[in-house]
């Protein structure tokens, strides 16, 4: 009896163990940091202090000039743009001249496209805010840092946080019964949409929306009536989260309707 109790302990262990395998495996598959610095080159735009771009290409608008977003944007090359489909990602930059440069990395969010010059050729390039460029040289040698103009960096992607904001989306002018367009904004973790789809709360079943540009979503059909839920998936990892009755019956164009869902709980 002893020896079958003993047996069935191991057994039970085992199973245990490849329990927690399995769950620490689904994790590791949704992590977007990646430990690999990357070769890169960087320049800056804008004002010296400044925040970079208004706007952009992937359609943030103002949301560029106010934190959390506020002098970390980054227009990336078309490599990293992905026709819109990697605005929201986050990276580490670093600079690598130790006579001027600190050892810390600036994070940044893809926020723009830079479509020519240094970006071209299917280089990867980061044009930065001039405060983010400024935030990678050792205390006060910001200005010298920017007088270099292009700089050699490192750079490797990490997971986005938005302290005290939730998933929201945007609904965007010009949207009606027929066509609506989305904008998804703060989303955490990965930062950048694979697919979205929506739900009407009269039916089961989710309809897909097309990548419209930048940031943007659109479908057309109709007539579409609210509320709608909202299913995102992550393009770097495939995370799906869905916001249930989201966007309320009585939606508006150019309102923004915030979720309770976070990919970092």
């Amino acid at each position: 009896m002893q020896v079958r109790r003993g047996f069935s302990q191991v057994l039970s262990f085992c199973i245990f163990l490849v329990f927690e395998c399995l769950v620490v495996s689904a994790q590791v598959k949704h992590l977007v940091s990646d430990p690999h610095w990357r070769p890169a080159t960087a320049t800056w735009y804008g004002s010296a202090e400044g925040d970079g771009s208004d706007g952009g290409a992937c359609g943030y608008g103002s949301l560029v000039d106010v934190k959390p977003l506020r002098a970390r944007v980054g227009a990336v090359s078309p490599v990293l743009f992905k026709n819109g489909e990697g605005c929201g990602a986050c990276y580490k930059v670093r600079c690598l001249d130790r006579s001027i440069c600190s050892r810390r990395a600036v994070t940044i969010i893809v926020t723009d496209e830079c479509p020519g010059g240094y970006c071209s050729n299917g280089h990867t390039h980061f044009d930065l805010s001039g405060a983010a460029f400024g935030r990678m040289a050792i205390s006060g040698e910001g200005g010298q840092l920017r007088n270099r103009g292009e700089l050699s960096v490192l750079y490797r992607r990490t997971p986005c946080k938005y302290p005290g904001k939730n998933i929201a989306f945007h609904v965007n002018e010009g949207s009606t019964g027929y066509w609506l367009s989305l904008l998804v904004e703060f989303e955490d973790g990965d930062g950048d949409v694979g697919s979205m789809h929506i739900r009407e709360a009269s039916s089961g079943q989710w309809l897909q929306m097309n990548h419209l540009w930048g940031a943007n979503w659109c479908i057309i059909g109709g007539p579409l009536k609210g509320p709608f839920s909202v299913k995102l998936t992550t393009l770097s990892t495939g995370r799906t989260l869905s916001a249930r009755d989201v966007i309320p019956r009585n939606w508006s164009p150019k309102a923004t309707y915030t979720s309770r869902l976070k990919f970092f709980s």
